[in-house]
C-alpha cells in the first residue's frame, strides 16, 4: 500500500503559492467613483425624454399573449437589472427583445402601474 505524500510536512513548501497575491495589491480599499460615473447613473434612470408603450401582444407566439414594454432608453446592465425587478414584483416570465422588456401574460395595466411607481414616468398603454 502507497502511503500519501503530506505537503505540509517535511522540506516541501506547501501550499503557500497564492496566485492572487499580485492582484491584491495596496491597501485593499476601493477607490472612489469618478464623477463622470456618478452623473452617468443619475441619467441611467432619467427616461422623460422618450415615450414609454406597454402593449399587449399574440402574433406569432401560437396563441399565448404577453406584454411588451418599448421606449425604455437605457443601458443594457440597466434593462437586465430592470427586468428582474418586474418579473420578480409581477410574478411572471420575463426576457429582454432587444431593447425592449417582454413579460409573459396579460399584464398591461399591472406593467403600467409598476413602471410609473418605480421608475416616475409616463406610461401610455398602447394596442
Amino acid at each position: 500500500m502507497k502511503k500519501k505524500k503530506n505537503l505540509t510536512e517535511g522540506g516541501g513548501s506547501g501550499l503557500t503559492h497564492n496566485p492572487f497575491a499580485a492582484l491584491s495589491g495596496g491597501s485593499g480599499e476601493r477607490p472612489a467613483p469618478a464623477p463622470e460615473a456618478t452623473a452617468k447613473a443619475r441619467t441611467e434612470t432619467n427616461t422623460s425624454d422618450s415615450k414609454v408603450v406597454v402593449r399587449r401582444e399574440k402574433k406569432g407566439r401560437g396563441g399565448k399573449t404577453v406584454t411588451r414594454v418599448c421606449g425604455l432608453r437605457l443601458p443594457a446592465n440597466r434593462l437586465a437589472e430592470l427586468q428582474r425587478e418586474m418579473k420578480r414584483s409581477l410574478g411572471c416570465g420575463a426576457s429582454i427583445d432587444a431593447d425592449e422588456i417582454v413579460l409573459q401574460g396579460e399584464l398591461t395595466s399591472r406593467a403600467a402601474k409598476w413602471l410609473e411607481s418605480h421608475l416616475d414616468i409616463q406610461v401610455t398603454i398602447g394596442n
